[in-house]
This record gives C-alpha cells, sequence and structure tokens, in this order.
C-alpha cells in the first residue's frame, strides 16, 4: 500500500513555522536543551561531525535543525553512508559520533578508540516496497519473501504469491530484486527477521550478504528507493521515511501470529511492547509476538565514546544526544519513525550521563 505524505508536510510545514514564531522569541543564553547530558546554558562553539546509518537520516537531519534551534553556536553534521562506514569512522576518529541499526561485533570492539556506548533513538519499520502495475494492494509472508530475495521466486505471478493474494491479478513481470551495495543496517535487520521467521532462508544475516548475481545494488536506503521507483517488476527493503519521500507501494506482512500488518508506525511501537533493554541499551524488536505488530520494525542508535577528549566538543555532544531522546523525540512521527517509549528514554539519558567531558 502506498501512503502520500502531502498533507502530513503541510501539517509540519506549518508547525515548524509556528515553533520557529514561538523560538524567536526567546533569550538565547538562557535557551535550554533537555535531557541527560544537556546543558542549562548556551554551549561553547564546536562542530560535531557524524556518519552512519540512512536508515534513521531523515529524523537526525530534523533533529539536528531543531538543536540548532536552542544551540546556536553547535554545528552537527550527519553523513550517512551506512552503519558499517559510521562504525568504521568512528574507530578511525574520523568522526565524533556515529549512526548504526545494527551492534559492534565482539571481534570488532577492540577497533574502537576506547569504550563506547549505545544510545537507542527512534524505531521505524523496514518495507518490503515494489513496483507493480496495477497491484496496489499485496501481501507477503516470511518464507515466500526470504524465497523473492534470494531469486527463488522470479515472477510476481508465482504461486506462492498467488496463494496469499487470491484476489489480485498478479502479471507474470520478472521480480527484479534491489538491495543495498553498503554496509547496512537495514540489510542486518531485514535479513536478522528473514533468519528469525523464515525456515527458508539460506543467506544468513548480517551488514552485508552474499546477494545472488542476477540482483540489483543502491547506496543507502534512497539507492534502493530509486531503483524500485524506477523500474517495473522491482522490490526492495526499505525504510518508510524513503518509501514514503519515493511515494513507493509497500506490502503488508504477515506477522508470528499470522495477521497481515501494514508497516506504520502504530504497528511498530506494538513490536516495542514488552521488549527490555539489554544492560547495554540494545534490543531486539523483530519477528515480535505481538498479534498487532509489524514483524520488520527496527531498531537504531548513536555510538558514542564514553571518555571525551575535547571538552567544548563533549559537552555539545552530550548535550545533542540529550535533545535526540528527549525534545527530539517530538519530531519522529512527522518524519516517519516511531518515538520510543519513556523506559526507553529514561535509560538512554542515564547513559549520556556517563560519558565524561574533561574540564
Amino acid at each position: 500500500m502506498s501512503h502520500p505524505r502531502s498533507a502530513r508536510l503541510i501539517a509540519v510545514g506549518l508547525s515548524l513555522a509556528l515553533g520557529v514564531t514561538a523560538c524567536g522569541g526567546s533569550d538565547p543564553e538562557t535557551s535550554s536543551p533537555t535531557a541527560g547530558g544537556a546543558t542549562n546554558s548556551t554551549l561553547a562553539a564546536a562542530t560535531l561531525n557524524g556518519s552512519g546509518a540512512t536508515f534513521p537520516k531523515a529524523f537526525y537531519d530534523a533533529a539536528i535543525d531543531g538543536f540548532k534551534e536552542v544551540q546556536a553556536s553547535v554545528t552537527v553534521n550527519y553523513g550517512g553512508g551506512g552503519s558499517g562506514k559510521g562504525r568504521t569512522d568512528l574507530q578511525g576518529g574520523l568522526v565524533d559520533f556515529a549512526g548504526t541499526d545494527g551492534l559492534v561485533k565482539e571481534a570488532d570492539k577492540a577497533k574502537f578508540k576506547g569504550e563506547f556506548t549505545y544510545i537507542p533513538t527512534v524505531a521505524a519499520p523496514i518495507t518490503v516496497s515494489y513496483n507493480l502495475s496495477g497491484v496496489n494492494d499485496l501481501t507477503l509472508d516470511a518464507d515466500t519473501t526470504a524465497k523473492i530475495f534470494q531469486r527463488d521466486i522470479k515472477s510476481w505471478d508465482d504461486p506462492a504469491i498467488k496463494a496469499l493474494n487470491p484476489t489480485a491479478t498478479l502479471p507474470s513481470t520478472p521480480i527484479i530484486v534491489a538491495h543495498r551495495a553498503d554496509g547496512s543496517g537495514t540489510t542486518e535487520n531485514f535479513t536478522g527477521y528473514l533468519v528469525k521467521a523464515a525456515p527458508s532462508w539460506k543467506l544468513k544475516s548480517g551488514s552485508t550478504v552474499e546477494w545472488p548475481a542476477d540482483t540489483q545494488a543502491g547506496n543507502g536506503n534512497a539507492g534502493v528507493a530509486q531503483i524500485v521507483k524506477t523500474q517495473g517488476g522491482a522490490v526492495g527493503y526499505v525504510d518508510l521515511s524513503d518509501a514514503n519521500t519515493q511515494q513507493l507501494t509497500y506490502a503488508k506482512l504477515k506477522n508470528k501470529s499470522g495477521k497481515a500488518v501494514e508497516p506504520t508506525l502504530e504497528a511498530t511501537t506494538k513490536a516495542l511492547e514488552g521488549v527490555e533493554l539489554n544492560p547495554d541499551l540494545s534490543y531486539d524488536p523483530l519477528d515480535s509476538a505481538n498479534p498487532d505488530a509489524y514483524p520488520i520494525a527496527a531498531p537504531t542508535w548513536m555510538l558514542a565514546y564514553k571518555n571525551q577528549t575535547d571538552k567544548a566538543k563533549g559537552e555539545a555532544l552530550k548535550a545533542f544526544l540529550g535533545y535526540l531522546v528527549e525534545d527530539g523525540q517530538k519530531l519522529a512521527e512527522e518524519n516517519d519513525y516511531a518515538a520510543l517509549p519513556s523506559s526507553f528514554t529514561d535509560k538512554a539519558k542515564a547513559a549520556i550521563t556517563t560519558i565524561v567531558v574533561p574540564a
């Protein structure tokens, strides 16, 4: 199903305009970014650079703009590039923070320049977006999705797809599979779901997998979305924000309870219900048992070093991370992300306070 964003964007534009007007009357010397680790006064000038996951990039871009309104002296840049790039850049000291949709492997922890912390920020569905003329309502299950992406199913009129869509007129159009070219947390979560839910899945899980040779690769979620948008018969896994930006059509997926569920924020929030954070603030909402949950509800985190080496940057980083998990949460829904429950953000704020900044 497709969900145009025009009405929402108009509403967002109005709310942002009102927000700018309201902010214009405040005293910048007393503006106060709220959250754990934030300061109650204007911060010293600093520039923070980050890279990593493209899955949450639309949210981070909006949050960076919002943070600039309360801390005008701090510049935050976020370059995307994929979760793998973000983690590698943080290891190499090329960035001050990294976005990641996947966890650092135990073997890679020694590559970092010290202890780091995970800060959960938002969650969102990974859509199975497709381009099939005349078919605007499609249901898939985990096993059929697995067979499509590993090229066991190669045409849209395959009996397995027909069985899930008995009233649909499915053409014999060849299926073009689109996937990520870069090391990607979206890939890790999508394939992680298939490992959990699809017995037929053979390609394992990771930020990169060995896709069949007759598939197509795009850089970032936007690159996959572009392949799907421009090629008839294409299918790809794309975050909800990029899918809506490109006005893609996406399938309902049958969850663990057998219910066909659209990739909505409400169904993502259902997947978070009852999920407990691990001590390091990691968690796994994939293939939720909640009967109303969308089965590919994906997490995402910011990675930051616990021991900062620069006072101005360290204070700015704590304030920015604090903004993401408090005031920034108000920006989640309008950018196609689910805000986190308070049980998550309270622990995130506590983790931010443990980041050490030099005197």
